[in-house]
């Protein structure tokens, strides 16, 4: 058996995610069976990006460094301030923060070393994307045409009650259908989509579901209006401010299959909720007034004329029902079972009347840090975000294959890091 019996990082109160601003404290331990000769005991702060063409592959192609700094036991003082962004883990890519420790042997002897990641957490406050109070709705207009025979046109409308929205808010969704056609519609779909793109060799788009929803079908002749919630589960936030190889954005998607029309809502997922009043959605058909529809017309105005000319008038709009969910489970169990976890929003889309503080999701469906009231820190906890078996068909994707990775578990150390603001 080797002298060393025991050498590792350990971050003071158990600390796994730290915010911009705070210091990394923590300390080195070792234990020895026998004398050990040693030139020095260093320590290493360093946080990088790393992005691979390939998922689950650790033959990085390309790395971005934010900060590598090392310091002597036997020295005084601290080590420097460095800028980095929120961490994050996907299949093709991480941003991992560690601190490593290093025994320097005499020549000749093997050098001994162990880490310990950590966590950083820039909370993305939604109130600072411009427009972000904003109504979020398109509109789409599709020609429905049967074994070749044009038989009117379908027009979609989607909206959402806000552009943005932290875990465990609601986020409320509307669906408007006009079908001025003799046919009857496919189901109508609402998928809450994650797009994570990594700059490799050339940029790799990994898309993928994370809750869907399904309506009824619209009767020939006949206008509906559907209205959904989708619960935002623990998932990475929107964008990483500091990294230049990975993007992180999400999107709601409204779509039918016959006749094939879709739009599509950007949405953002942040840490500190909209302080605006979510925008009521009507139960009547149509939009609020006052809100531009940005409409894709599909035929020329003489056409949709002479096909309005000769329809017959629409009957009052119908509410349509929901067929399906992706999954029926509520926001991961860690809201509700992990002592010291802060509880969670209010589900009926507004913010909390307290703030509360942010957690942080690294890798979707992996292990994720919440942040825990008091002195306890973070409380690591499994999610039971489901992940559906098939990706979107959006046509970007190259190499999707489906297997979230666990993230390290988090380390420490005794030397004294700034994390700027």
């Amino acid at each position: 058996m080797g002298r060393v019996q025991l050498f590792e990082v350990c971050l003071s109160h158990g600390r796994v995610v730290y915010s911009p601003g705070e210091p990394l404290v923590g300390a080195v331990r070792v234990r020895l069976r026998a004398p050990l000769p040693f030139r020095a005991i260093r320590v290493t702060c360093m946080g990088s990006c790393r992005v691979s063409s390939k998922a689950n592959d650790a033959a990085w192609v390309v790395e971005e460094g934010y900060f590598n700094s090392a310091l002597s036991l036997a020295d005084k003082g601290s080590l420097p301030a460095a800028t980095a962004p929120t961490s994050f883990e996907g299949p093709f890519g991480k941003i991992v923060h560690q601190v490593r420790a290093t025994i320097d042997t005499p020549r000749f002897s093997k050098d001994h070393q162990c880490s310990r990641v950590f966590y950083i957490l820039s909370p993305l406050n939604l109130n600072s994307i411009p427009d972000i109070e904003q109504p979020n709705v398109a509109s789409t207009t599709k020609k429905f045409s049967y074994k070749l025979v044009k038989t009117g046109s379908v027009v979609l409308t989607a909206s959402t009650d806000l552009r943005g929205y932290v875990v465990g808010q609601v986020l409320r969704l509307q669906a408007d259908i006009e079908n001025q056609s003799g046919k009857d519609t496919s189901p109508v779909v609402a998928s809450l989509l994650q797009k994570v793109s990594y700059k490799a060799k050339r940029w790799v788009h990994d898309v993928r579901t994370i809750a869907e929803v399904e309506g009824a079908g619209v009767k020939a002749w006949r206008r509906a209006q559907w209205q959904e919630q989708i619960l935002v589960p623990a998932l990475p936030q929107s964008a990483l401010p500091g990294c230049s190889l990975i993007h992180v954005d999400y999107y709601l998607q409204v779509s039918l299959k016959v006749p094939e029309a879709t739009v599509t809502l950007p949405v953002f997922i942040g840490n500190i909720a909209v302080n605006h009043a979510p925008m009521s959605l009507r139960p009547g058909p149509g939009l609020p007034p006052g809100v531009p529809v940005p409409v894709v017309p599909s035929a020329p105005p003489q056409e949709e004329a002479e096909a309005a000319a000769s329809s017959p008038r629409f009957a009052d709009a119908v509410s349509l029902s929901t067929e399906s969910h992706s999954h029926e489970q509520p926001l991961p169990a860690a809201f509700g079972s992990v002592p010291g976890a802060p509880e969670p929003r209010p589900q009926d889309g507004s913010p909390a009347p307290h703030p509360l503080p942010p957690p942080l999701c690294i890798s979707t469906g992996a292990t994720v840090p919440y942040f825990a009231e008091g002195s306890g820190g973070p409380v690591p906890t499994n999610s039971t975000l489901i992940l559906p078996p098939e990706y979107s068909s959006w046509g970007y994707p190259y190499d999707l294959v489906l297997s979230p990775q666990r993230p390290r578990h988090p380390m420490s150390r005794a030397v004294a890091v700034q994390i700027p603001a």
